[in-house]
C-alpha cells in the first residue's frame, strides 16, 4: 500500500510510519535489509521514525538508509556516527553530500579506514579543523596519503604540510596545485597556515648559537655565497651550512635540517631553484650530502634533471608554504 502511492499526506505518512515502524521489528534481517533498500531508493518520502530505526540496524540494513536515503536529517545522522561502529561511520561517508557537522563527528570517531573513505569522498564538507586533523593523522599513516593529496578541496597550506612525507609522484601533484593556485588563494592560505604553525619543531643542536654567531659575522661582512654554502657542507660544519642556507633561501631551520637529514633532494632542489642557486651548487650539494652512497653520481644525475625541469614558479610558490615558519617564528620572537 505504501509503495503504491506516489505521495502520502502528513496523517497517512504518520500511520505507515507506527505500522510499518511496528512491522520491521518482527521481520527477519534479510526482510528488513530489503526494505531498507526500497525505503532508501525513495529519496526523501518515507517514515522518518522507521528511517531512523533502520539507520542504526545491523549494517547490512542500515547500510542502504545511511548511503543513500534523504529521509535522515544531519542529526540523524550524527547520532547513528556518535553512537554506532566503524561500518556505520563508513556508509554515511559515502553519502553523495555531507555537511560539514557531520563529516566532523565522523573524523572525530572514525578509524584510519573509515577516514580515508570520508577524504575521497568530495562531496562530504570538511571544517578546517577537521581537515588539520586528518592531515595530522596522514601524515603517520602512508595509506591515507593520496586520500588527502587528492582531495581537490584541501586548503593548499594543508597540502603542503604533506610534501615531506608522501611519495615522489604524490609531490609532483602538489607541486602541480602550488602552480595553478592565484594569487589571492594563496596569500589566503598563508593566511590560515601561519594560524597553525607550530614553534616547536624540535631542539636546536648544541652549537646553533655559536653556529650563528659565526654566519651573521659572515653575512655582515658579505662572506656568505656559494663556495661558503659548499664549503661549510664539504668541511661538515652542518649547523653552519644549515643556518646559512636558512638566511639564503629565507626559510626556517628546522626545514632545512629536515630536508638535509632525510636527504630530500627533491625539496633541496625546491629550495635551491627558489633561491636562484645554479644547477652546478645544486649538485655540489647533490654529491656532498650522497658522499657515502656508492650510487652518488648517478643519483645526483638524476636530481640535476629534476632541477633543470623544475619551472622556478612552481618553486617559489611551493616554498612560501615553507617560508611560514620562518615568519611566525620571528613574529613570536618579537
Amino acid at each position: 500500500m505504501f509503495f503504491a502511492g506516489e505521495t502520502h499526506a502528513a496523517g497517512e505518512m504518520a500511520l505507515f510510519d507506527a505500522v510499518l515502524s511496528q512491522l520491521a521489528g518482527e521481520m527477519e534481517v534479510a526482510v528488513r535489509a530489503e526494505l531498507a533498500e526500497r525505503m532508501a531508493q525513495g529519496g526523501g518520502a518515507a517514515p522518518t521514525n522507521l528511517m531512523r530505526n533502520l539507520a542504526v540496524d545491523d549494517i547490512e540494513v542500515a547500510r542502504p538508509v545511511l548511503e543513500q536515503s534523504g529521509a535522515l536529517s544531519d542529526e540523524d545522522l550524527m547520532r547513528v556516527a556518535r553512537t554506532k561502529g566503524q561500518e556505520h561511520l563508513r556508509a554515511i561517508s559515502q553519502r553523495p553530500t555531507l555537511s560539514a557537522a557531520v563529516s566532523d563527528a565522523i573524523v572525530e570517531r572514525g578509524d584510519d579506514d573509515t577516514l580515508g573513505v570520508l577524504l575521497r569522498n568530495e562531496g562530504a564538507a570538511l571544517s578546517r579543523r577537521a581537515q588539520e586533523r586528518a592531515v595530522d593523522r596522514a601524515a603517520h599513516n602512508p595509506d591515507l596519503h593520496e586520500a588527502v593529496v587528492s582531495r581537490d578541496s584541501l586548503p593548499i597550506d594543508l597540502l603542503n604540510e604533506m610534501y615531506f612525507v608522501v611519495e615522489a609522484r604524490l609531490r609532483d601533484h602538489i607541486l602541480t596545485r602550488n602552480a595553478e593556485v592565484n594569487p589571492a588563494e594563496l596569500e589566503a592560505a598563508l593566511s590560515a597556515g601561519r594560524k597553525r604553525v607550530a614553534l616547536g619543531d624540535g631542539a636546536l643542536p648544541a652549537d646553533y648559537a655559536e653556529a650563528e654567531k659565526t654566519v651573521r659575522g659572515l653575512i655582515a661582512r658579505n662572506d656568505v655565497g656559494p663556495r661558503t654554502l659548499a664549503a661549510m657542507l664539504r668541511n661538515r660544519e652542518t649547523t653552519k651550512f644549515l643556518i646559512a642556507l636558512a638566511e639564503l633561501a629565507d626559510i626556517d631551520f628546522h626545514t632545512a635540517r629536515r630536508i638535509l637529514e632525510r636527504k630530500e633532494l627533491d625539496a633541496l632542489a625546491i629550495v635551491c631553484k627558489a633561491a636562484d642557486f645554479d644547477r652546478a651548487l645544486f649538485l655540489t650539494f647533490t654529491v656532498l650530502i650522497l658522499n657515502r652512497d656508492d650510487a652518488a653520481m648517478t643519483r645526483a644525475k638524476a636530481y640535476g634533471d629534476l632541477y633543470n625541469d623544475l619551472p622556478r614558479e612552481a618553486a617559489l610558490r611551493t616554498i612560501r608554504f615553507w617560508r611560514m615558519r620562518r615568519t611566525t617564528g620571528d613574529v613570536a620572537a618579537a
